[in-house]
Order: structure tokens, then C-alpha cells, then sequence
């Protein structure tokens, strides 16, 4: 029998300004479509309140996975700043695959707020669409770590 438990990882540096975004995803996430039209017409809140951890901004993930986190950090290092993104995640059954279009999915929405600020930005108007890089790595599940 397969392990359901699953954890995945990716990063992606970004040039824009690390505390907006993480200020983005935890205050203002229904601000998300309008910097990332193509990919997300609109965010809401189905439980919670904005800006408080915990609150749930979606819920058809739950229909593949008993449970499932998703964490964003924001590691600001002068004009870089990484961004991790983190599933953890249990699927319902082994037919479920693991989130990796979904985490593709989150990396285009980074480079869309990205994207965004820096094509808004008094600070930066010399090259608004600065290259980036992407990172993978695949965690093994909790219960494979020993």
C-alpha cells in the first residue's frame, strides 16, 4: 500500500519587494486576481476572517486530500528574496496525485505578483520583468523520516 502522506516543496526567487507579498497572502489574498488575472478570477473567504491563520480561502482541494497545508515563507535577503511554498498534505486514497500541478499552479501566481509589483513600482520602472529562478525539492512524508 502507498503512503498518503505526502510533503512538497519548491522555491522561487523574486526581485520585488518580499514583505509586500507576504503582506499579500496574509492580509490582502483577495487581491490575488487582480495581479494574477489569467490564472485567478476571484478569491473567497469561505471560513475565518481575512489575515488570521487558519481561515479557509477554498475548499475543493478536500475532495482529493484528507488534509492538506500549504505554507509560504518569505526569506528577504537584500534585493532577492525567496519565496518557499510547502504542502504538506494526506491523500484520501492512492490514486490521488501528489499536488504538483497545483504547486506549478502557485509558482505562476508568485511570478504574476512578481510581476505585478515591479510593472507598478516608482522604485524599479528600468526593467519591470527581471528574470527569476526556480528551485525544486521533494521532501519525503513524516512518516519516512526516521
Amino acid at each position: 500500500m502507498a503512503d498518503l502522506n505526502g510533503t512538497l516543496v519548491k522555491q522561487v526567487t523574486i526581485k520585488s519587494d518580499g514583505d509586500v507579498f507576504h503582506e499579500i497572502f496574509r492580509q490582502r489574498p483577495h487581491h490575488i486576481s487582480e495581479m494574477s488575472p489569467d490564472h485567478i478570477k476571484c478569491v473567497d473567504l469561505h471560513e475565518g476572517e481575512w489575515g488570521v491563520v487558519g481561515s479557509v480561502i477554498g475548499g475543493d482541494i478536500l475532495e482529493a486530500y484528507k488534509t492538506f497545508l500549504i505554507t509560504v515563507h518569505v526569506e528577504t535577503t537584500g534585493e532577492e528574496n525567496v519565496v518557499t511554498w510547502t504542502f504538506h498534505y494526506e491523500k484520501l486514497n492512492d490514486k490521488v496525485e501528489d499536488p504538483d500541478s497545483l504547486m506549478d499552479f502557485c509558482l505562476r501566481v508568485t511570478k504574476d505578483i512578481e510581476n505585478h509589483h515591479l510593472t507598478n513600482s516608482t522604485e524599479d520602472t528600468e526593467n519591470p520583468h527581471l528574470t527569476s529562478s526556480i528551485e525544486d525539492t521533494k521532501e519525503p512524508s513524516p512518516q519516512q523520516v526516521q
